[in-house]
């Protein structure tokens, strides 16, 4: 089941310069607190390249990818092992800042380890691992060679996620930023969570939300949701996946939020609680997706 907004005309108001400000302000505190980035313990010194920059931003990303995220039992099992990073060819400059940002920290009883390993190596003992552009001919072979291991594969080349990748930092506008493909996280039995899902730039459906969205039970009743002011104001557009536990009465017992902006998404689930479907003889989980496009 697949949903479309349609665009409602409502006469446009313009803030004035400081209510802007603050807007624009809690945007990007909005997205500092969801992604948790640790950039600034990580001091650039003198003489550093312009780049060097670039390798903080991409390894709090990596930190982050680790740390809103969870592993299956048998590979990360309960103790205090290492979940272990590894970055795959590229210099040792970059492997030095990643140690910086991840030094001290854990990720619940798990303290991080950063290697730094070439192509060949055996890559399934790393929890993490990010490819290098440098060594990108020699990515598809060693995604090949992991042959499902529930590893995180995180790349920075423009063919990364069509090799196989799950996440891919890329640079736009100038600015980091990241596209996710949750059909390879969920074929590596991996989760990363509904916040960072929501600052992704491409969220590539997973397979699960494509078997869903061709669902057997129509909608009865199906108020759509209101754009928000806010999101109105902060010129916000995008699309919300999210996940609705329908009782076999046709109400919604429950909403969980797969993908999508946090402002857009709370939209949507207050207006899919109010949502009725067509009877059943059991619960089922229908899949929403929501375009908002003014």
């Amino acid at each position: 089941m697949a949903v479309r907004s349609y665009v409602r005309t409502r006469p446009t108001r313009h803030p004035g310069r400081w209510q802007m400000l603050q807007l624009l302000s809690c945007k990007a505190l909005l997205l500092l607190l969801l992604i948790g980035f640790v950039c600034e313990e990580v001091p650039e010194s003198q003489g550093q390249s312009e780049g060097a920059g670039e390798d903080q931003v991409k390894a709090a990303y990596l930190y982050n990818f680790a740390k809103f995220a969870s592993w299956p039992k048998q590979s990360l099992p309960e103790g205090a092992g290492p979940l272990v990073i590894g970055v795959v060819d590229g210099n040792d400059e970059f492997a030095s800042v990643l140690r910086k940002t991840v030094d001290g920290r854990s990720i619940g009883s798990h303290p991080i380890v950063v290697r730094r390993l070439h192509a060949d190596d055996d890559l399934k003992v790393c929890h993490l691992i990010f490819f290098r552009s440098s060594g990108r001919k020699q990515i598809q072979a060693a995604i090949s060679g992991l042959d499902g291991a529930s590893v995180r594969l995180v790349g920075e080349d423009e063919t990364f996620l069509r090799q196989g990748g799950m996440i891919n930092l890329v640079l736009r506008h100038g600015k980091i930023r990241f596209d996710v493909d949750r059909a390879a996280l969920d074929q590596g039995k991996l989760q990363l969570s509904a916040q960072l899902l929501a600052l992704a730039d491409s969220d590539q459906p997973s397979a699960a939300d494509t078997q869903a969205s061709g669902a057997s039970r129509q909608i009865t009743v199906g108020p759509l949701p209101e754009y928000p002011e806010i999101a109105q104001r902060m010129n916000l557009k995008g699309t919300v996946r999210a996940e609705a536990v329908v009782r076999p009465d046709g109400t919604v017992r429950e909403v969980r939020v797969t993908g999508g902006h946090p402002v857009l998404a709370d939209a949507l689930v207050k207006a899919v609680k109010g949502w009725r479907y067509e009877r059943s003889t059991k619960e089922t989980v229908e899949a929403v997706k929501y375009v908002f496009d003014q």
